[in-house]
């Protein structure tokens, strides 16, 4: 007598994982090209006189914020080279904004990124929004090795089948 075959795995709601759960790239094939945006933003808290190194531009290694921004501009264009199942995406914009608040002694970052693509650019912002926090770390460590970034988080996305989504 033969053991019943075990049963087929259920569906995961994952789109990264295939029937069998073995991780796959998405295929995006059947979906359509449609203008897709998502922000992003993070924050990093660090002692009050890094913020009035960065503030007054007189940190060691130079213009904190400026290097900061390109660097989150290139950790956008590169994520697929970052992230393992992400779709290189031919991205047509990247705007990084930074806000400086003493009150909270902290930097936010903040950035929105756009193509016209069959998926989304959710994890291009993500990762531009760290790599520039990772940034404004490694410029400012020497004054300041204690900073913790967090916050990280999606605020909107819009286009796709999915529609528009906004956080609360």
């Amino acid at each position: 007598m033969t053991a019943p075959a075990a049963p087929a795995p259920a569906p995961s709601p994952l789109t990264h994982f295939d029937p069998a759960g073995q991780a796959h790239m998405v295929d995006v094939s059947d979906k359509a090209e449609t203008h897709r945006i998502a922000r992003a933003t993070g924050e990093i808290r660090m002692q009050p006189q890094t913020l009035a190194l960065i503030v007054g531009g007189t940190a060691k290694k130079g213009d904190v914020l400026g290097v900061a921004r390109i660097a989150a501009i290139q950790a956008a264009k590169r994520t697929s080279e970052l992230i393992p199942l992400c779709h290189p995406l031919p991205l047509t914009r990247v705007a990084v904004e930074f806000e400086t608040d003493a009150a909270d002694s902290c930097v936010r970052c903040t950035a929105q990124v756009e193509t016209h693509g069959r998926t989304g650019v959710e994890m291009e912002a993500l990762t531009a929004v760290q790599v520039g926090l990772l940034t404004v770390y490694d410029m400012c460590k020497a004054a300041d090795r204690g900073m913790v970034m967090g916050s990280i988080r999606v605020l909107e996305k819009r286009g796709g089948k999915s529609g528009d989504w906004h956080a609360v």
